[in-house]
């Protein structure tokens, strides 16, 4: 990534290229790309095709402002850390829904080392709602963070565990991996009618006191714990609302196909 590009990415998450990427830095970051990129999925339902291609991640991202799903915002997020001096390793997750693990790649995550020192971090913008700050991947004590209470805990295999407040979220393979091998997974989440991102649209994001969503036509806010919903009347005030509050501008609505896209 060029340093005009890295500038852009910077400012598209409205943040001062760092002196030095160390972990408080890291964790600025962090938090700045939650804020600024919603987590979202309406290609698939505008007939915008995904590619994981870095050029293209980049353009979606920093020069369209727009968001995405997991490969998408930490596949570019992995490429800024990487041109401010991070060794970053992209790796495989399987989400646990309560009952059962996702299957392989179902979500990536990145592992981060800093030039500064100060060890491995898990960073993950891509999630939607998960941690704020990056999680030390070094530790297996409880992390308190804004989004709740973590652990991560090393299983048999060589996998880690990563629990908020007692519950497992998901599972980690360390090994590193490539965009390239999320391809058959990325496909089945755009094509799939198994897939939960085929069945509905989906725009979130953190904000300073909490989190809001739109999902269809409904506007999801959540402050200081405290949840409530309203449901948009018109195509124009979703437009508006995924405009004033994600940033992202479009001129027809995403349709959402009962066999998905």
């Amino acid at each position: 990534m060029d340093d005009k590009t890295v500038e852009a990415y910077l400012e598209r998450i409205a943040i001062v290229r760092p002196e030095v990427l160390d972990a408080e830095t890291l964790a600025v970051l962090h938090r700045a790309h939650l804020m600024a990129v919603p987590f979202e999925n309406l290609s698939l339902h505008l007939s915008e095709p995904i590619s994981l291609e870095a050029d293209d991640l980049l353009e979606k991202i920093v020069v369209r402002r727009r968001g995405g799903f997991c490969y998408e915002l930490n596949g570019a997020f992995a490429l800024l850390l990487r041109a401010l001096g991070a060794e970053v390793r992209l790796v495989a997750v399987k989400v646990f829904d309560g009952e059962r693990f996702g299957p392989p790649f179902d979500h990536v995550a990145l592992i981060v080392r800093l030039a500064a020192g100060s060890g491995s971090w898990v960073v993950d913008v891509g999630f939607g709602d998960h941690s704020v700050y990056p999680l030390d991947f070094g530790s297996r004590v409880e992390q308190a963070d804004p989004g709740g209470r973590f652990r991560l805990v090393e299983n048999e295999d060589g996998d880690v565990d990563v629990l908020r407040d007692g519950k497992l979220t998901y599972r980690l393979e360390p090994r590193e991996r490539t965009l390239s091998d999320c391809l058959p997974t990325c496909w089945y989440q755009q094509t799939s009618p198994a897939s939960h991102f085929t069945r509905s649209t989906i725009c979130s994001k953190l904000t300073d006191d909490g989190r809001i969503s739109l999902s269809g036509r409904t506007l999801i806010r959540t402050i200081e714990g405290t949840r409530s919903e309203e449901e948009l009347p018109t195509d124009a005030a979703v437009l508006a609302a995924y405009r004033d509050h994600f940033g992202v501008v479009l001129d027809h609505l995403p349709r959402v196909s009962a066999t998905g896209p």
